[in-house]
């Protein structure tokens, strides 16, 4: 994939529930949406970083660092609705990646490795990441999202090295297995997968976003991915060694916090 065909969008919203205003939080010296944005511009594979915002206070602190930003309303239901009502203001690109604004630890790779999907596998309208899920509470931890994989398989009927179609997306421990053994979460290629919420986006599904059917499975899950796959759209995903840690809490804020201070003092970050 070219780098001229992908751009990246970071929807950043001011409301928060867990963390009010968590996007301008600096007690790093730079705002937390600054972070996420330096971590996307190290990918390799695209060549714009734009962060889609119904702030004007975020707004004006990504003009402040150099960044680019487009306005959307604050109605907007998710990151991916914000990102469709940008669309027409983004440079031209084949591939919009759906970054979120608070995994500022986001490896560039990652982002690199969803748009090597979409190149590898011409069928699929959009790429995700997962990570294999090792341990028995997040496995039933409803906010862990569990992706259920098969082999992607090519049009030819060839299975793709490293590539695996999503055919369902749950926060019920899924696959459920009939007679379970925690031996199960070791099993090599895995059987259990941690959905990484990344997506690289072909430009073509996003303009017909709106107009995609209704999703009951979507709505009872509160997993818009499920929209995508019920739309008979298919997803591919690859895994990658772990997930970023995103910033939800005060306490996710501070451990990100310490990890950067130690790092700046020349210490390796555990994470």
């Amino acid at each position: 994939m070219n780098a001229s065909s992908a751009v990246i969008v970071i929807p950043a919203r001011l409301s928060s529930t867990r963390l009010p205003r968590k996007m301008l939080l600096a007690e790093t010296g730079r705002p937390l949406i600054a972070h996420t944005w330096e971590a996307a511009r190290r990918s390799l594979s695209a060549s714009a970083v734009v962060v889609a915002t119904d702030s004007d206070e975020i707004a004006a602190a990504v003009q402040a660092f150099g960044g680019t930003a487009v306005m959307t309303s604050p109605e907007a239901p998710s990151g991916t609705a914000r990102i469709v009502e940008a669309l027409h203001r983004l440079p031209t690109a084949d591939v919009i990646v759906n970054v979120q604004g608070d995994e500022p630890e986001l490896a560039a790779a990652a982002i690199d490795a969803a748009i090597d999907l979409l190149a590898r596998c011409p069928e699929a309208g959009v790429a995700t990441l997962v990570t294999p899920l090792r341990r028995p509470d997040d496995l039933r931890d409803p906010a862990c999202v569990k992706a259920v994989l098969t082999p992607w398989r090519q049009t030819d009927g060839r299975a793709e090295p490293g590539c695996w179609q999503a055919i369902y997306f749950s926060r019920a421990p899924v696959p459920a297995a009939r007679d379970w053994s925690d031996s199960l979460l070791a099993a090599e290629p895995p059987l259990y997968w941690q959905h990484v919420g990344l997506y690289a986006y072909r430009r073509s599904v996003l303009e017909r976003w709106n107009s995609l059917p209704d999703s009951r499975l979507a709505a009872l899950e509160s997993l818009e991915q499920l929209r995508v796959i019920e739309a008979g759209i298919r997803i591919v995903a690859g895994a990658i060694d772990h997930a970023a840690r995103g910033i939800d809490t005060p306490k996710d804020y501070a451990a990100f916090v310490a990890r950067r201070r130690r790092n700046s003092a020349g210490h390796p970050t555990d994470g």
